[in-house]
């Protein structure tokens, strides 16, 4: 019987297709469950809210590190924002505060410019002069952020709408147009980022959620006005999110917990998006 050496070598070639598909499959793979390291800063003085949440995020981030095969380390000592330290890992978290030595800054600075990522939370945006956190950080707070100063707050911690307003973005991938968070308090900032052309607004209060807050101060409450919760630099592998207060019974006296961040499935996956985002790049 004779055999038709065309069939025989586009049986090879069409098997040769398929070795190299089925490899290509299981390193696409293999770099999608790929670890990475993330490193979360925090300094935990003030106030209790912040504190409240620095604990919650210092016991959530391990189980999701565990389920999403990343490794999650925590450190108080900012001495650790140093150029060796920081070479050990793809994400640095900032939880509460920011660095405040000139040197720690310029080691961030250059760890963000060479490529490294981060993710900051709520306080560690917050700059106001004068304060206990003056304003004199221009690269971080201007041109990093984009934001400028902290100008003002809602009060009580309440929960908010929030709307996707960049739907494209990794980080906001499944999540709903709208969502309400948990308890929170709210900031405005000296600049609008809608005209810094670097800045991508991912989410921001939703109009429904007005009014937003409690009082009894009424300047303390939003009727109106544009409020970003979470951007990125595109300039920058970072994301930052507004949100990192949690409510505590401050007018009781007990200043017991009274609500906490992750316990909310839509704010839980969006942490999980950016951190992915941020540390495989998807």
């Amino acid at each position: 019987m004779m055999i038709n050496r065309t069939m025989i070598n586009r049986a090879m070639l069409f098997t040769a297709i398929l070795i190299m598909a089925v490899f290509t499959t299981i390193n696409t793979n293999a770099q999608s469950k790929k670890k990475f390291k993330v490193i979360a800063f925090y300094t935990g003085r003030a106030d209790l809210a912040h504190i409240s949440f620095m604990h919650e995020a210092n016991r959530w981030f391990p189980k999701m590190a565990e389920k999403y095969n990343f490794t999650y380390d925590s450190t108080n000592n900012w001495a650790n924002m140093n150029p060796e330290f920081l070479a050990k890992y793809q994400v640095v978290v900032f939880l509460d505060t920011r660095a405040d030595n000139p040197e720690q800054r310029a080691a961030f600075e250059q760890y963000m410019k060479n490529g490294g990522a981060w993710m900051g939370f709520h306080f560690s945006a917050f700059a106001l002069t004068p304060s206990a956190f003056p304003q004199n950080w221009d690269w971080y707070h201007n041109e990093f952020l984009g934001s400028g100063q902290y100008v003002s707050n809602t009060w009580h911690p309440t929960p908010a709408i929030l709307h996707v307003e960049d739907p494209k973005h990794p980080v906001t991938k499944g999540l709903p147009l709208t969502f309400k968070t948990n308890p929170n308090e709210w900031y405005r900032w000296e600049h609008d980022l809608r005209k810094n052309p670097d800045i991508d607004i991912l989410l921001a209060v939703d109009s429904t959620s007005f009014p937003l807050g409690t009082g009894p101060k009424q300047y303390e409450i939003w009727h109106s006005g544009y409020y970003p919760v979470a951007w990125t630099n595109k300039k920058y592998k970072m994301v930052y999110f507004n949100i990192g207060h949690n409510a505590m019974d401050y007018d009781g006296g007990t200043n017991q917990e009274l609500s906490q961040t992750f316990e909310n499935d839509d704010v839980d996956k969006l942490i999980i998006n950016s951190l992915l985002w941020l540390g495989r790049g998807k």
